[in-house]
């Protein structure tokens, strides 16, 4: 169950200013309801504690202005709507979509339970899908219609959809990014480095995170892998709020390395937990 809250913007600030405005049965339910805007995902830990809360409300800035509706959005009044929602649902662990829509802020708020270990252990399964964002810097709910229509035409089995640009690119997933471990030099013995598109991809805050931490690990180049060089990848993974660093064993038929998760994307993993026990603060 998916419950929504408004928070006026623009009005006073306080528990008195947010309002339930709904139930729904899954996030697309809700966002189908609510307003276009622009809209950002993010989980907690511990109940209460949060990662990176601000970068989060800094990209619901910078997405109503790419969309042409630019608008502020106050950090403080944002952490009292996300409170009051944890309050009110009372959810052991949670997952929130913020829906900034000026003036209004939508809070939806679920229950969250992680993916299973299984699927960190043994790696996932993606597919290439035709489908592109009008405007890949913005993250707007006009795009979550088509990612779920995209992802029930995914084959059994397939786990994400990862959109391939005109010039052959792995750009991301419908809803991750995709990083590659590859050789510095496609078909020599080479240093790896990880590899990442960032000029035509959503600036995802997990990605963020993760290249903090990849940084420490190996070199990171910010340029697309061609689909076409995908069987010289060693590794390869995809990031989200959900699935934090999850590894990508096979894209089609394209077998990933030797078709298990790999010491560098077990690595980052590692590195990825030990930042979120250090960083996830309480909401208020």
């Amino acid at each position: 169950m998916v419950t929504t809250f408004r928070l006026d913007v623009n009005g006073p600030i306080g528990e008195r200013a947010i309002a339930r405005v709904g139930e729904h049965a899954s996030l697309r339910e809700a966002s189908g309801q609510l307003p276009d805007g622009a809209y950002t995902t993010f989980r907690t830990y511990g109940g209460d504690r949060v990662l990176r809360l601000r970068q989060h409300v800094q990209r619901l800035e910078e997405s109503v202005a790419l969309l042409g509706n630019p608008a502020k959005l106050d950090e403080a009044a944002t952490r009292q709507a996300v409170a009051h929602a944890l309050r009110a649902t009372g959810y052991p662990e949670s997952r929130f979509r913020l829906t900034f829509a000026p003036p209004a802020l939508f809070v939806s708020v679920e229950p969250f339970t992680p993916y299973p270990p299984s699927l960190y252990e043994s790696g996932v399964w993606c597919v290439s899908v035709s489908l592109h964002r009008d405007n890949p810097h913005a993250k707007s709910t006009t795009f979550i219609a088509s990612a779920a229509d995209a992802y029930q035409a995914l084959p059994a089995g397939a786990h994400e959809g990862l959109m391939i640009g005109e010039d052959g690119a792995v750009l991301e997933g419908l809803s991750s990014n995709f990083f590659a471990v590859m050789p510095s030099a496609i078909g020599q013995e080479a240093p790896l480095v990880l590899r990442t598109e960032e000029a035509r991809v959503l600036a995802g805050v997990t990605r963020a995170l993760v290249l903090e931490v990849a940084h420490e690990v190996l070199p990171v180049i910010t340029e697309a892998v061609a689909y076409g060089d995908l069987p010289q990848a060693r590794e390869c993974f995809i990031t989200s709020v959900s699935r934090e660093i999850l590894p990508v064993v096979r894209v089609d038929q394209i077998m990933i390395g030797d078709g298990k998760p790999g010491p560098i994307t077990r690595a980052l993993m590692q590195r990825f937990q030990a930042l979120v026990q250090r960083e996830a603060e309480p909401v208020l």
